[in-house]
């Protein structure tokens, strides 16, 4: 198949060229810098927050068997506006582009970010509401891509629309990248796992599920080979509870309010002294448990447990270790696109 990936160098993205390498498929990775090295990927330049590129896209689109659109930018997260250019405009252009050189399989790269407000003691299925978490930037955007892919579901019945909506995707080499997003470029990121805190203060609401990109994009692989359609949640098996991070972290949890958690995030982000708004707390306690009943059913089946996937992360951190073929969003990067 010749498969066009949006977003093609970003943490997801990187794990899905490792798992279509060497499988015959004609690859075509689209990037706002294109790394150099990668054997079997060709590169093109593509800034998806720019209007004029959309032809450029309709020529990249045209004759491709599949579009799969991951890219998605987390920062400056001060600035929604600028995110929302690549986040929903973006994406917009990307199924404006599609429809256009009539691409007959379309997969984008959604999130349980994209949920409402949902349990946390028991899983729910691919048709839990989808309008986000109002008070986080990623969940507003996540759900106005949903409303756009319902809209180009209604247009464009006879292409395939796939629509995956994984929970915390970690690898080994985005440790570096995810660690500067989310706690800044002067983190100190190997103190993550060398020192080991005795308590770790986090809230009951923090009950989430994780997945190894690996993983994901072996799901990827799969809806791509079957043409199936629809939504998917992927995640794995089992449920991170906030004992789970503590225990990760090294320490014992403590019980903390949410209000405290999140009035903690809010003051330090306001500070500028980290990046990570205070949504993103909101999110996390918000979303709900995703049943991952209907991937499973196309054969899919996780080779990480989320406890893995986790630990391999906080690993690397330490180690700072990375895969020199595909390096995740570039290190230096400020204007970084990421994916879920």
């Amino acid at each position: 198949m010749r498969i066009v990936i949006t977003g093609a160098s970003g943490n997801l993205g990187s794990a899905l060229l490792r798992t279509l390498a060497g499988a015959g498929h004609e690859i075509i990775g689209l990037s706002r810098r294109p790394p150099s090295g990668s054997v079997g990927v060709q590169w093109r330049t593509a800034d998806l927050s720019d209007p004029a590129g959309r032809d450029e896209l309709v020529d990249t689109f045209t004759g491709a068997d599949a579009v799969v659109h991951l890219a998605w930018k987390l920062q400056p997260g001060w600035d929604e506006a600028t995110q929302r250019l690549t986040n929903v405009i973006g994406a917009d252009q990307v199924l404006t582009a599609a429809a256009t050189a009539q691409v007959p399989h379309l997969v984008v790269i959604s999130s349980v970010g994209a949920y409402t407000k949902g349990p946390k003691d028991h899983e729910v299925g691919e048709d839990w509401p989808t309008e986000g978490v109002p008070t986080s930037i990623y969940g507003r955007h996540k759900a106005a891509v949903e409303r756009l892919l319902d809209r180009f579901e209604r247009d464009h019945p006879d292409t395939i629309l796939s629509r995956v909506r994984p929970g915390l995707v970690f690898q080994s080499s985005a440790a570096g990248e995810i660690a500067r997003l989310f706690l800044g470029p002067l983190a100190p990121t190997a103190l993550v796992r060398r020192v080991r805190p005795p308590i770790v203060p986090l809230p009951d609401q923090l009950v989430f599920q994780a997945v190894h990109a690996d993983d994901v994009a072996g799901a990827i692989a799969l809806i791509l080979d079957r043409k199936a359609g629809g939504a998917f949640n992927v995640a794995a098996d089992p449920w991170l509870r906030p004992e789970d991070l503590a225990k990760a972290l090294g320490g014992r949890r403590a019980k903390m309010p949410l209000s405290a958690l999140r009035g903690l995030a809010s003051i330090t982000w306001k500070l500028h002294l980290q990046p990570t708004e205070p949504g993103w707390i909101d999110l996390a306690a918000s979303v709900p448990l995703m049943s991952t009943a209907r991937i499973r059913a196309l054969g899919w089946k996780p080779q990480h447990t989320s406890t893995d996937a986790l630990d391999e992360l906080l690993r690397s951190m330490r180690d700072r270790g990375g895969d020199a073929r595909f390096p995740p969003l570039g290190s230096r990067r400020r204007d970084v696109s990421a994916n879920s």
